[in-house]
């Protein structure tokens, strides 16, 4: 599916002779928000891998969904919770990159902590934030005559990755070079995985 909702991207690679599934947010699509088209098409994949156990290495750089009325007439939230539930369920390896912007709902979705990922990395330009710094200003310090300052401040505070590693979300923070090494040496420790979900017929997944 090259050309349908290229704001995400699903394949298929070889780590160290091993075969992995990749999921990765495009930035040069519509800023790399995930939409309606983008979310069923991440969780089909997601599935697909999970049914046949395929490891899955996620690499997140998303800004959060996207905006707009017709994604919200459409059902974003119903088609949203697609992907979540498909990363949620899924107990194959789970592999995360943070490579830039990770912010609110979308970076939970994106195979998170909170999502059972079994190692989650963050470059060292990786944010993990609700919103971004300009968003999030212009809320938190409504009025402020010297915005400028106060988002120069938050950006300090919050635009890198270390408030997330010590809250436990990231296991680590890596150097780009070093990451083909970690995730080979991690799928090597992930290979006897063994995950149960609570016994039920089938799941639920939100159609």
């Amino acid at each position: 599916m090259p050309d349908y909702a290229k704001n995400i991207i699903v394949g298929f690679a070889r780590m160290n002779g091993r075969t992995v599934g990749i999921v990765g947010n495009q930035p040069k699509v519509a800023a790399g928000c995930l939409d309606i088209n983008a979310s069923v098409k991440g969780a089909r994949f997601v599935r697909f891998c999970d049914s046949f156990n395929i490891p899955l290495i996620t690499f997140v750089d998303v800004p959060g969904f996207l905006p707009g009325t017709s994604q919200e007439y459409d059902g974003i939230i119903r088609h949203g919770a697609k992907i979540l539930y498909a990363y949620a369920e899924a107990t194959v390896p789970k592999i995360t990159v943070i490579t830039r912007k990770a912010y609110g709902g979308a970076y939970d979705v994106m195979s998170s902590k909170h999502l059972r990922g079994d190692i989650n990395y963050a470059w060292p330009t990786a944010e993990v934030a609700v919103m971004g710094a300009k968003g999030a200003v212009a809320i938190i310090h409504r009025g402020s005559k010297d915005l400028a300052k106060a988002e120069a401040d938050y950006v300090e505070a919050f635009g890198n990755p270390f408030p997330a590693a010590n809250r436990g979300f990231i296991d680590d923070i890596i150097e780009p070079h070093t990451t083909r090494y970690r995730i080979n040496r991690d799928l090597d420790l992930l290979q006897s995985k063994k995950s149960v979900n609570p016994w039920k017929k089938h799941g639920n997944i939100p159609l």
